[in-house]
Parts: C-alpha cells; sequence; structure tokens
C-alpha cells in the first residue's frame, strides 16, 4: 500500500527498465556470498533488490556491465552503514574514506575485509576501461557522497539537527545520487565530455534530478526517520525550523516536491542543444529518480 505521505504524488517520467534485470539480481546475490559477507547480511541486501534499482536506472547497458553497476551500488550500501556504525570514531571512519578513495585513484585493494574486496573487485572494468577524466569524476561524486554520510553520522551521535538549507546541501551527498549520475557514461559506454558535464544547465539539472529523489525517499520513509534520524528527514527539518507540527510540514514538502516535479521537463526542454552525449546524461538523470521511486515502493528497504 502507498504510504499516505505519498498519496496524490504523480511522477510523469516514464518508467524503464533492463531486460536483465532477474538474471542481475540473482548474480549480485551470489557475489556477495563469494566475498565473504555473512549469510543474515547477504540475505537482507537480496531481499531488497540492488540490482533491481540498478536496472531500472540503466536499462540499455549491457548485462556484464550492469552487474558491475549493481555491485557497486551493493558496496555502497555497505558502506553507508559501516560509517553509521563505527561513529563516534572518527579515526576509522577517516580511514575507511582514506582507504576508499585510495583503492579508486589505483585500482588496487587498500581498504580491508570484504568491503575492501568487494569495491577492488567492482571497480576493476570501470578501471581499466574509462578515462582519466571520468575516473576523476567518479573519485569526486565518492568524495562527496561520503563525507556527507560522515557528516550526517556525526551529526547524530553529538545530537546536531541541521535547518532546511543545511539538511539540502547534505542531502544531495547522502543520496549518492551524484555517483549514479556518474556511472551514465560507463553503462552507456560513451563517456559524457567534460564541456557537457560542467555545464552550468545540466549542472542545475542533475541536482533537481537528486533533490526530487532525495525528498521523495524522505516523505515515503518519514516514519523510520522520525525515530532513527536524528531530524536529518526534509519534513522533519522544515516542521523544526518553521514551528509546524509534523503533519502540517509533510503537506508542505509534498506541495513543493509535485511543483518541483511538474516543472522538471520544462526545465530540461529549456536546456540549449549539447549534442547526444547529454541527451544521455540528462535521460540518466531522469532514469535515476524514476527508478529510486519505483523501487523505494517495491523494496522492503522502506517497508
Amino acid at each position: 500500500m502507498t504510504p499516505t505521505t505519498l498519496v496524490a504524488l504523480d511522477c510523469p517520467i516514464n518508467p524503464v527498465i533492463s531486460a536483465y534485470i532477474d538474471d542481475v539480481q540473482d548474480w549480485v546475490a551470489g557475489w556477495t556470498r563469494r566475498h565473504g559477507l555473512p549469510g543474515p547480511v547477504a540475505d537482507r541486501l537480496a531481499e531488497i533488490g540492488i540490482g533491481r534499482y540498478a536496472a531500472r536506472i540503466y536499462p540499455d547497458a549491457t548485462a556484464a556491465d550492469l552487474r558491475v553497476v549493481a555491485a557497486l551500488f551493493t558496496w555502497f550500501f555497505l558502506a553507508d552503514d559501516e560509517c553509521d556504525r563505527s561513529l563516534p570514531a572518527p579515526g576509522r571512519v577517516h580511514k575507511m574514506v582514506t582507504d576508499v578513495l585510495d583503492t579508486l585513484e589505483t585500482g588496487a585493494q587498500v581498504l580491508d575485509g570484504p568491503l575492501g574486496a568487494m569495491l577492488a573487485d567492482a571497480w576493476q572494468v570501470p578501471y581499466r576501461r574509462m578515462p582519466a577524466h571520468w575516473r576523476a569524476r567518479f573519485v569526486g561524486a565518492v568524495e562527496h557522497h561520503l563525507r556527507g554520510v560522515v557528516v550526517e553520522a556525526r551529526n547524530k551521535a553529538t545530537g546536531h539537527r541541521p535547518g532546511v538549507a543545511e539538511y539540502v546541501e547534505l542531502r544531495r551527498a547522502t543520496s549518492a545520487a551524484y555517483v549514479a549520475h556518474a556511472l551514465v557514461d560507463f553503462a552507456a559506454g560513451v563517456p559524457v565530455p567534460e564541456a557537457v558535464w560542467r555545464h552550468p544547465a545540466v549542472r542545475a539539472y542533475s541536482a533537481a534530478g537528486n533533490d526530487l529523489l532525495s525528498w521523495f525517499n524522505d516523505l515515503l520513509s518519514l516514519d523510520q526517520d522520525a525515530a532513527t534520524s536524528g531530524g536529518h528527514n526534509l519534513v522533519l527539518a522544515v516542521a523544526t525550523e518553521l514551528s509546524l507540527p509534523v503533519a502540517e510540514a509533510t503537506d508542505r514538502v509534498r506541495e513543493h516536491w509535485q511543483h518541483r516535479m511538474r516543472a522538471l521537463p520544462g526545465l530540461r526542454a529549456a536546456l540549449p542543444a549539447l549534442g547526444p552525449a547529454a541527451e544521455r546524461y540528462l535521460d540518466g538523470v531522469d532514469h535515476t529518480l524514476r527508478a529510486t521511486v519505483d523501487w523505494c515502493l517495491e523494496s522492503p528497504r522502506y517497508r
């Protein structure tokens, strides 16, 4: 059943999905076990369907490339959990982030344990195949995400509740949407030129897609976040900053989400013509948003 926080929300982006969805989902389940994850952890990952999520974002990727992306997605879910568990031990978290970035820079396993082995394995194909400027772009997106995860975990440990503007900026990092956007090049097999990637209008569209998927997730997970997030949810941040009941803050966020969602097609139509590579990238932003909407509703992670 659709939670009441999502009633009447409409995402006009058409859903897409890879023909390899079942194959990739089964492969990921076996891959986590081959890397020595404890059975209950591997079972939980299989149940939430991370391979299905990747198949919705990159519908045109080959089966082999979709497995790579699904493996990377799985690693990010595990890394986020590890950051939450490790704080307040900032030295341990700092070392983990440093080791992750070193692995991505060199292609060699630096991080210890199954988490390190999984990252090194999943990263091998992109590291060998993709050009240096793309690898630098991807590493930057990963660093942005991990720094955000660390900040959120530290906020929870110290009791800091971010205001709305602070939270929106932080959420753009913790969502990992920019990591998913960076992988559009790999999944398509054609790198997006730097001039396109850095174009202000393209960056603005990427941010808009990130906000919409993040806020949708916040609406969906509001009940869980009210108990566990320490205020790291847009509804809770609005309620605190504006001294509103949570129900009224929910209505405001829901209305704002729908307004921004209705404006998104017009925002894309107003972009300058930047060529086929730009269109593929913008499609990837759209797919990431729609995939998050559909996967969040189907995955038991949010039930």
